[in-house]
This record gives C-alpha cells, structure tokens and sequence, in this order.
C-alpha cells in the first residue's frame, strides 16, 4: 500500500543518496582489483539494472539492496575512467573534478530547494537532451569522437546533469517524495551526480593533456 508523498522524507532521500556514494567508492576501490575483461560484462549487468528500475519506476519502488547493488556496481565500472584520467592527467585532476563536483551539486541542490518556482518545465528540455547525449555516446561507440568534439560534448553533460540536479531536487520539494520512493529518489541524484563528476573529469582531463 502506498503511503502519502510528504516533504518529511527528503532528509531520508539525502542519507541514502549519501551512502549510495559511499557504496559506489568502494566499487571504484574494488575495480582496482578485477580483471579488465569483468567490467564489459558488469557494465551491461549495471545498464540491465538501470533499464529495470526505469519501467519499474510507475508501477512498484526499487529495494534499497537494487539500489546500493546497482551503485556498487556503478562504482566498479567507474574504475576505469578515473584510472585513464588519473595517468593521463596526474591524480589532482580527479580531485579537483570530485572538489568541483560537490560545490556544483550542493550548491545547485541548495537553490532547488529553497527556491519557491516550480522547475517542472525543465523536464521535457533535459530529457530531450539526454536522449541526444546517449545518442552521441553510441554513435562514439563507432566513430570516435575527436579532443575537441569530446570537449564539447562534456560541457553539454555538465549543463544537463546540472539541470537534472535542479529538476530532482525541486520536484521532491514541490511534490513530496512517499516513504517507498526514497530508493528511487536517491539512485536518480546519484544518476545526477556520478554522470555530472563524469563530465567534469573528462572536461579537466583533456584541458590538462592540451597544457
């Protein structure tokens, strides 16, 4: 039985999300660990797991095991892009991409809450926007994307993920969240905030191999 969307249950969305974080380091800590032909297989295990809970989301509320399973995991095939960065442009490049990433995120989160306009009409802008980022990443899939393309491409990220964060964060206030809803709530922050420091590393890393 569903229970009342209520604002008392946005300090549970901000705990879990933060620990999701915390689940995903330790991924990332074990990626150190795994041979490199498990992350293809994990990483489309993490894509089959994010798919379920996108057509489970109407209909019934991920678990909170789904959810730090799935950031695990999501923390496990991060691995690879904070290592290639880490050798390619040092490991303060990394840092300051993580530093960046809290100040945007909470920073973002903090005016979405206490703003009193309604960010619904950013929905249908930021979706369109992210099916044409996922369009552009397959397509790189095939036809590698040049420095400067890729550059591009990630500042785009960071605008829609940035987006994301406002949207997220004022429809919880706006809307409530239900009890049964927090795990959901927090994977789509964590969604918000891994894809914006993914971006973030990508823009710092290659200004840091073009100096």
């Amino acid at each position: 039985m569903y229970t009342k969307a209520s604002n008392a249950y946005l300090p549970s969305v901000l705990r879990t999300f933060a620990l999701s974080l915390a689940i995903a380091f330790l991924g990332t800590a074990a990626g150190v660990f795994l041979p490199a032909g498990l992350f293809l297989p994990i990483a489309v295990l993490e894509t089959g797991m994010l798919l379920f809970a996108f057509f489970l989301r109407r209909r019934k509320a991920i678990s909170y095991p789904f959810l730090y399973v799935f950031t695990f995991l999501s923390g496990v095939t991060t691995f690879p892009i904070v290592a290639h960065y880490t050798a390619a442009a040092g490991g303060n490049t990394v840092f300051l991409a993580l530093a960046t990433t809290v100040t945007v995120f909470s920073g973002l989160s903090i005016y979405a809450a206490k703003t009193k306009k309604d960010l619904s009409f950013l929905g249908g802008m930021l979706l369109a926007a992210l099916l044409a980022l996922i369009a552009i990443s397959i397509f790189s899939i095939f036809w590698p994307l040049s420095s400067t393309a890729m550059l591009a491409y990630s500042f785009i990220g960071v605008l829609v993920f940035s987006g994301y964060v406002l949207f997220d964060i004022n429809m919880m206030k706006q809307h409530g969240v239900r009890e049964e809803d927090v795990p959901m709530m927090a994977l789509s922050l964590y969604l918000d905030f891994i894809n914006l420091f993914i971006s973030l590393l990508r823009i710092f890393g290659i200004i840091s191999s073009r100096d």
